[in-house]
């Protein structure tokens, strides 16, 4: 784990918090009980910047540097915390997180609180900065279509993108990521694609597949570790080429996430490499940390080691210990 024990004393420490408006039902309200959270740990009141639909999070957090913030959190979802990190990454100003999405994936995988709002705030003051990895995604298609972006958690092309897609935004604002399983049942029937996956030094994974996911980390939401062993920070990816068919074939995938076997099989073949090129037989959607992208024949992704600085919890004595 890349760490840096040092992070900024609450007297010179200058937060900014780019905060997604419409993830809260007050934002004021908000507002007031983090300002609180801060006061209590002797930091002062922070500068917010309020994201829209145009910019979710870019443009404020560019702003937020160029008037001098040391430390800047993004508030609201997956989609407000990669737009924040595509700006802080390569640079020397942290990453914090303070959840309020549904997903909330990085937050997981680096064991933020994305549940209690105290606590992550708690993480903000008093927690410790880490490097992590980040990716660089490049979706195209014979039209002539391409999308570029930067992402921290997975990209992926088939059914997980589909999935996402296709969530009821009303149900997911009600019942939270158990949504996200419903329209996952759903896809199931849906048809799969011919695949082939190209790593350096490996010979071509070529077969029949539903979806393919690449990870710079291993837990879903819901806390399923579907890749047990991608960390954020070992400069690697993790692929895999998912390819159950009927229920026999999903039970036996399911069989396999649960005992985080890292084996693979026919059904679930994995890959490591710092870079990946996967083409499709047929355009499918492809999403970026959960959120859809378009419809694509091709993804090229490429890891940019420890490009980007989270502030994440200091670890537990009992852990400390168990390093040593």
């Amino acid at each position: 784990m890349d760490v840096n024990e040092s992070a900024p004393r609450s007297d010179r420490a200058r937060l900014a918090i780019v905060v997604n408006p419409s993830k809260f039902e007050d934002l004021d309200d908000v507002k007031s009980d983090v300002e609180r959270y801060l006061a209590d740990d002797g930091w002062s009141v922070p500068t917010w910047y309020e994201t829209t639909e145009d910019d979710p999070g870019a443009g404020q957090a560019r702003q937020a540097l160029d008037e001098g913030a040391t430390i800047i959190a993004s508030f609201g979802g997956d989609g407000t915390v990669r737009a924040v990190a595509s700006v802080l990454a390569r640079g020397d100003v942290p990453l914090a997180l303070l959840p309020g999405g549904t997903g909330n994936l990085l937050a997981r995988n680096l064991d933020v609180p994305f549940d209690d709002l105290e606590q992550a705030v708690r993480v903000v003051t008093a927690g410790m900065d880490r490097r992590i990895d980040t990716g660089i995604v490049r979706f195209s298609s014979h039209t002539g279509d391409e999308a570029e972006e930067r992402f921290l958690v997975m990209a992926g092309m088939g059914i997980d993108a589909d999935t996402m897609a296709h969530t009821n935004e009303t149900l997911k604002a009600r019942i939270g990521w158990p949504a996200y399983l419903v329209s996952g049942v759903k896809e199931l029937v849906r048809a799969g694609f011919r695949v082939c996956v190209d790593t350096p030094h490996e010979i071509s994974l070529i077969q029949y597949a539903r979806s393919v996911l690449i990870g710079n980390c291993g837990t879903l939401t819901g806390g399923i570790r579907i890749m047990p062993d991608a960390e954020p920070d070992d400069g690697v990816f993790d692929g895999l080429v998912v390819s159950p068919y009927g229920l026999v074939g999903w039970t036996a995938l399911i069989g396999d996430v649960v005992t985080r076997s890292r084996h693979g099989h026919r059904l679930l073949a994995r890959r490591r490499a710092g870079e990946f090129v996967v083409r499709l037989s047929d355009p499918n959607l492809g999403e970026i940390d959960g959120d859809p992208v378009g419809r694509f024949e091709r993804m090229e992704v490429r890891c940019d080691p420890h490009s980007l600085i989270v502030r994440v919890p200091r670890p537990s004595e009992n852990e400390e210990n168990e390093d040593g």
